[in-house]
């Protein structure tokens, strides 16, 4: 570098050489201010137009995987000269041949996004060409660290391209691309510890106890039936009654109507579980064609017609009494009643009360506590839902109801 005496020397010596040059040097300083200007113009709208709009994640995206892939281009400009002895402007041409063809793919997968919803060929594309890159630039490698260097590279890059398409995919679509089946919250729910819906502690604990007393009910009605030995059926029955007892301790069952029909509603559907083989529900969109809605006031047919206008106070009952029978004469009383209504069931007649009372010769108030009970079962349950489907007709306990003047009532 000159020093002072020595410009002003030269000053000295050649005022116009200087001249010249102190007019070129501002020709210059103008010509690069407005280079500089038109340069920060320029970046300027292109940030305000491109990376403004954009989520800060996305930009660092951009700006890592052009890192990325300028690494990989300087892999595989060495690659070019060490290996296939390329030199000149003719390595400087096609040393990134690669580099290129994965920007192009990648433009066209987020075009195909935008338009079609994937990325298709190009996403698969972008993918194959960068573990080509990667393996390319990874055989000139002098060392194995810088192998694995140009290996992780190139597939950086295409992680973070990958990414950014996936903050595009659920952008536009609005959903996610996957939904893990194992999350936090789902184990904590298989295990017991957390609860899957808003429920109060209170109201799972009483859902639990009624369902506690619901099974043993059950359990004990299956060995009863089933013939189980009496040490059995003791211990269902003792079962059921202690959680019968914690459930009207804790739950308030004596006094809720709600848990009280919630809980007979739950027994009602263990009870009948073998009527969902008999079940044909209807497929809403695909009707039969011989379907028709149930009318508001259906029409009854003869035989359901006189059924139903038939008054209790015309029906010769043979002691309308309260009766006081020994348990053996009410056994067989019991057992004389289910034999009728086996006959009838088996022929499609669902028994009124009264008819249980005029057969067997007992009283409305025992067939009334007979029927209740046998109605729940599956066959007279099946033949009582295709009466109200069919006609119309709604069984509250007494089918059709017994008002309390004798008089035969029904629903439509």
């Amino acid at each position: 570098m000159p020093t002072f005496e020595e410009i002003t020397a030269f000053i000295t010596d050649k005022p116009l050489a200087t001249a010249v040059i102190t007019l070129l040097s501002l020709v210059g300083l103008v010509l690069a201010y407005l280079v500089l200007r038109v340069a920060w113009r320029a970046l300027t709208w292109l940030v305000a137009r491109y990376v403004a709009p954009r989520p800060i994640e996305d930009v660092l995206t951009v700006v890592a995987a052009s890192i990325a892939t300028g690494v990989s281009a300087q892999g595989m400009w060495r690659f070019s000269g060490d290996v296939l002895g390329l030199d000149g402007p003719l390595r400087l041409l096609l040393f990134a041949f690669i580099e290129v063809a994965i920007i192009t793919s990648a433009v066209r997968a987020r075009r195909n996004m935008r338009e079609n919803y994937s990325a298709g060929i190009d996403g698969i594309a972008v993918w194959a060409l960068t573990c080509l890159t990667a393996v390319l630039s990874s055989m000139d490698a002098h060392s194995l660290p810088e192998a694995i260097f140009r290996l992780a590279a190139p597939l950086v890059a295409a992680w973070l391209w990958e990414r950014g398409m996936a903050i595009e995919r659920h952008r536009i679509r609005g959903t996610g691309r996957i939904n893990w089946r194992l999350t936090p919250e789902r184990l904590l729910v298989r295990l017991g510890i957390a609860e899957v819906s808003d429920r109060t502690a209170s109201e799972v604990d009483a859902h639990r106890r009624l369902t506690r007393v619901a099974l043993a009910a059950k359990q004990a009605k299956v060995l009863r039936e089933g013939g189980a030995p009496e040490r059995k059926v003791r211990a269902a029955l003792a079962k059921l009654d202690k959680a019968m007892d914690q459930a009207v301790e804790h739950t308030g069952l004596a006094v809720d109507a709600t848990r009280q029909e919630a809980l007979l509603a739950q027994i009602a559907a263990l009870y009948n579980t073998s009527a969902l083989i008999d079940a044909d529900p209807r497929v809403p969109w695909e009707p039969h064609a011989d379907h028709h809605p149930v009318p508001a006031r259906p029409a009854l047919p003869p035989a359901l017609a006189q059924l139903v206008d038939e008054e209790d106070e015309d029906v010769e009952i043979l002691d309308p009494t309260p009766q006081v029978v020994d348990t053996a004469q009410r056994a067989a009383l019991m057992r004389a009643s289910r034999e009728f209504w086996d006959r009838q069931i088996a022929k499609g007649i669902v028994p009124r009360t009264v008819d249980i009372a005029q057969e067997i010769g007992i009283s409305l108030t025992t067939a009334r506590e007979y029927r209740s009970l046998w109605k729940l079962e599956p066959q007279a349950h099946a033949l009582i839902e295709a009466l109200y489907h069919q006609h119309g007709i709604v069984d509250t306990g007494t089918f059709p109801v017994i008002a309390a003047d004798g008089r035969v009532l029904t629903k439509s």
